[in-house]
């Protein structure tokens, strides 16, 4: 334990700073170190930290509820590769005019799609009607 004269006297001597560390505690907590270093540390940990965090992409795929089979198996092929690459993948339905009539085919076109991309991805939402669209969510399954 030293008083401030003295703790400041021995920074200057180490030509470092003196910085409080814990203010409340009794006495006060502090410490003789860089304070440019430890603020260039600082910064270098939250750069790491924000290098190692992985964003959600998000890809989505327009159907039309009388998608024809070569359609599908085109944009069947493209959801494997976006999942494949560990993006999600949004699919929806989208009903033009009266087309809104035909949401049973919508949910089946949906629940097909979701069928043949069991082995690479896992449904995280299920078909769900919200206005004109009928969208599904499907996550890409964890690499082993």
């Amino acid at each position: 334990m030293y008083s401030i004269e003295d703790a400041l006297k021995l920074a200057e001597e180490r030509e470092l700073d003196l910085v409080e560390i814990s203010p409340k505690a009794d006495p006060p907590v502090c410490k003789i170190i860089d304070y440019k270093k430890f603020l260039y540390m600082q910064k270098k940990k939250q750069k790491e930290l924000k290098a190692k965090q992985s964003k959600v992409v998000i890809k989505e795929i327009r159907f039309g509820p009388n998608t024809d089979d070569h359609d599908f198996q085109f944009k069947l092929k493209h959801a494997q590769k976006f999942l494949e690459e560990g993006s999600k993948v949004k699919a929806y339905v989208f009903f033009k005019g009266r087309t809104i009539v035909f949401k049973e085919r919508g949910e089946i076109l949906l629940l097909k799609f979701a069928t043949e991309l069991e082995e690479v991805g896992i449904v995280e939402q299920m078909p769900k009607l919200e206005g004109k669209r009928m969208t599904m969510m499907i996550n890409p399954k964890k690499k082993i």
